[in-house]
């Protein structure tokens, strides 16, 4: 039951830390384990930021698209 959430959030999460990281220069780990010990003292504000960095993160991709030719306007 564990590894079937594990696999769902692994397999359908918004990638928000390992972008982070990637932007930082630094593992994806350390940015979850960041978000994790923030968490604990925050109760809850560490998540709230996540959801925030998801969302822009997300309406961002959705904003700045390539596209292949002239005629995908």
């Amino acid at each position: 039951m564990i590894q079937k959430i594990k696999y769902f959030f692994e397999k359908r999460g918004f990638d928000v830390s390992s972008r982070l990281a990637d932007r930082m220069g630094i593992r994806a780990t350390n940015v979850r384990l960041f978000f994790i010990y923030i968490s604990f003292v925050t109760v809850g504000l560490s998540f709230a930021i996540y959801l925030t960095l998801a969302f822009l993160l997300k309406l961002k991709d959705m904003m700045y698209t390539k596209r292949s030719s002239v005629f995908d306007l």
